[in-house]
This record gives C-alpha cells, structure tokens and sequence, in this order.
C-alpha cells in the first residue's frame, strides 16, 4: 500500500526509490511537523541505509515538486508537512516549538476582502502566528 505522498510523488512524475519511498511514508505518517534530522531518525530506523545527506536531497526533491511544504518557526530548524489536503493556518508556541494547525472562516474571508480592496484575485498565501502560551491566573 502506498502513502498518500508517495502516490503526490508519482503522480508529478518523480521516481520513487526504496529511500524515497520510506521517507514520504516517514512524512505522510506523522502527526507532527518534524524537521530533516527528525526525518532521518525515523527513516533509517526503517532503512539502516539511508543517509542523512539522502534525506536532504529527497527533502529538497518533495519541497521544489510541491510535495511537501516548509516552516520556518524562528528556531532556526525548518520543519515539513505534507501538502495538506484542507487549507490551514498555524500557530507556534516559541516556547515548546509545538506547531498546532488551524482553520478560521473569518480569516479567510478577511484575506479575500483585503485583496480586493487593494485590487487583487488572490491566489494564494501564508498564515503562520507566534505566540507563547498564557499563564493561567490564580483564583482567590
């Protein structure tokens, strides 16, 4: 049975390898948004032979074929999902690194009223909050 990116992959036309097919089952089955060193310590406790160089290259493979999309949280580390069948917005906690994916109607409708204010069709974009977690107030 194949990953729901591996199929992505074939389906633009790029040869899937044993490697390449590991690591875009790695990335289809995780729940998280991990980054390459993440990926290669879950792809080669599959395949003992994949480097962490194949798994740059593959990453960079899937990221210029639309296959999976970058985040860059501000620690300095990229991380990867794949390409999400609902669009989805994301908020990352600074403090635990946690990405935690959302949808907002009003969001969408106000990205859409802006555009056409400013005079665009919008075709596409990017929507990613940084926050840090509220301290929960003491009840006297």
């Amino acid at each position: 049975m194949t990953s729901r990116l591996e199929d992505l992959c074939q389906n633009r036309g790029l040869k899937m390898t044993g490697q390449r097919r590991v690591i875009s089952r790695v990335l289809s089955d995780a729940a998280d948004h991990p980054d390459v060193e993440e990926v290669f310590r879950r792809a080669s406790a599959i395949d003992p032979r994949i480097s962490l160089a194949t798994v740059y290259r593959t990453m960079r493979l899937f990221e210029d074929a639309n296959v999976i999309s970058r985040l860059d949280i501000g620690d300095g580390r990229a991380r990867y999902e794949g390409a999400p069948n609902e669009h989805h917005h994301h908020l990352i906690d600074l403090n635990s690194g946690k990405v935690i994916e959302f949808k907002n109607k009003e969001i969408e409708l106000l990205k859409e009223k802006i555009a056409a204010e400013l005079g665009y069709d919008l075709v596409g974009h990017r929507l990613e909050l940084y926050g840090v977690k509220r301290k929960k107030k003491d009840k006297h």
